[in-house]
């Protein structure tokens, strides 16, 4: 979908938490649909203290916060897509649940379990919300392949496993399973497999030398929703975001003594 006549960007809001040092969660997230020419706006979830080595505290916000917040964007401004991140505990998974049911715009889940450095960020108990009440409303869910063995079980160790890891997802519901083959260590390419059980689309991209890719995950699934706002079918939408990734990896950059952020404006300084 184009800005129209009125000169407005298409509209896409994020669901997430957000994160202090800037390179994931809701930080990520805009930042990415700037980039992408699209308008975002902004649900938080939790309030993380987070920075280059890792998560030092979590804060959920109360879900009568979320619900408002949604209400408040959705009802007035609209909205031409929905990405959700960090939801944190069953209460909050379920109630974003409901409230996408409701929306009529297509919905990227990016089933976030733990950050970057290993911090869990998904309650145990909020695991059956995500199968039961999450993934079935998503357009496009993006797991990673940790994220799959937590929602599934199944466990990725090549290129081949993971047509049954996206079927273990799809069987949740959601109409594409995109699963993220960058934590595959075979190999020189990053692959990802996108199918809804019938069509399959393979992405693949150089392995890059850099270590610095916190708010990968985020970024992608952003990504993704700002395609599918501007009209973008599933497959136009993954492989236009995988371009965009791959070059804000490739250009990420050292910030403080650990992992740095991937560049969300990669594309702004060349």
């Amino acid at each position: 979908m184009s800005a129209g006549d009125s000169g407005r960007p298409p509209l896409v809001l994020t669901v997430a938490g957000s994160d202090s040092g800037g390179g994931a969660g809701i930080q990520a997230d805009l930042k990415t649909m700037l980039a992408l020419g699209v308008h975002g706006m902004s649900v938080l979830t939790a309030v993380t203290a987070q920075n280059s080595r890792g998560v030092q505290g979590v804060w959920e916000l109360p879900v009568e916060a979320v619900r408002a917040q949604y209400r408040s964007v959705v009802d007035d401004i609209g909205v031409q897509a929905v990405k959700t991140g960090m939801l944190a505990t069953a209460p909050l998974v379920e109630t974003v649940a409901q409230l996408l049911a409701d929306t009529g715009a297509p919905v990227v889940v990016d089933p976030v379990g733990v950050s970057k450095h290993g911090d869990p960020l998904l309650a145990a108990s909020a695991l059956d919300a995500v199968r039961t009440e999450l993934l079935p409303r998503a357009t496009v869910a993006t797991p990673n392949l940790d994220e799959v063995t937590q929602l599934t079980g199944v466990r990725v160790a090549r290129e081949d496993d993971m047509r049954a890891a996206a079927e273990a997802v799809l069987a949740y519901g959601p109409a594409w399973a995109l699963i993220k083959g960058g934590h595959l260590s075979t190999g020189g390419e990053a692959v990802d497999l996108l199918t809804d059980g019938e069509e399959e689309h393979w992405f693949r991209a150089p392995r890059l030398d850099n270590r610095h890719t916190h708010g990968t995950g985020c970024t992608l699934a952003s990504a993704v929703a700002s395609g599918l706002a501007k009209g973008r079918t599933v497959p136009e939408a993954v492989r236009e975001a995988k371009e965009y990734v791959t070059g804000a990896i490739g250009a990420g950059f050292a910030l403080g003594g650990g992992i740095g952020p991937v560049d969300h404006g990669w594309r702004f300084r060349g």
